[in-house]
């Protein structure tokens, strides 16, 4: 999906621009509205700000409604309801008030895009809950997680955690990629939190998945084969445990 990035505070955009293209996202960044109104490639989604140096973003908001239907989502410092209602009112699809995760974003760009672009029924039943292996499902849209048929009781961070992982198995993720992720873009304190996070998913997935932990790296979670309940006992001795042992030292 391509994005165009339309934002003047270069930190804030170059973690914004990093965390969607780990997503998958191509994004284009511009930091001023003319860029944006003179931008001629084709995009599936605007992220704009509004305080631009060169004109309010509002008014560019209005310039690329009336020039189509792309969706357009406002990110702004400015948490005043006047703001919103306005920018809702000139054309945009939705508002995210500064600070925000990249979490929260994506999924506010997966929302406008479900809108801009309905499912069918047939296609909405078809989608169903993710499934991993034989015993664990994800239901996205509802937030659930289901072990064996039963559903899992996950705190929100867990589930995070546990959605953001399972978008890639077996891929290895940094701590700063996680945080960033699954807590906030501007995180920075320990990430202490994160093992004990880790932790709960291993005690109450266990045998579906197993995280290792990569010292001084991260985490890298796999799906246990089907049918094996003993893979992962939760209790430290499988090599994802003991991992975690070693990198909470680091």
């Amino acid at each position: 999906m391509r994005v165009l990035l339309v934002e003047d505070d270069e930190p804030v955009a170059q973690s914004l621009r990093r965390g969607l293209v780990r997503y998958g996202f191509e994004v284009v960044w511009v930091a001023t509205g003319g860029d944006a109104l003179a931008h001629e490639h084709p995009y599936d989604v605007v992220l704009l700000d509004l305080g631009l140096p060169d004109t309010d973003g509002l008014d560019v908001c209005k310039a690329l409604r009336e020039r189509g239907d792309v969706p357009i989502i406002v990110i702004s410092a400015r948490s005043d309801e006047t703001d919103r209602v306005v920018g809702l009112e000139l054309g945009a699809d939705d508002y995210v008030t500064k600070p925000f995760g990249v979490r929260e974003v994506i999924a506010r760009i997966r929302a406008v895009m479900r809108r801009a672009q309905p499912r069918t029924a047939a296609e909405a039943a078809a989608a169903g809950p993710d499934r991993y292996g034989s015993r664990l499902t994800i239901d996205r849209k509802a937030a659930r997680v289901r072990l064996d048929g039963e559903e899992v009781a996950l705190a929100p961070k867990e589930y995070d955690l546990l959605a953001f992982l399972t978008e890639e198995p077996g891929a290895l993720m940094s701590r700063e990629q996680i945080m960033e992720a699954v807590w906030d873009a501007n995180w920075f304190g320990p990430t202490k939190t994160l093992d004990v996070h880790v932790a709960a998913l291993r005690r109450k997935l266990a045998g579906a998945i197993t995280i290792e932990a990569v010292r001084g790296v991260g985490f890298r979670l796999e799906i246990d084969k089907d049918g094996d309940k003993d893979g992962d006992r939760g209790d430290g001795s499988t090599s994802g445990a003991s991992g975690n042992k070693g990198d909470a030292s680091s």
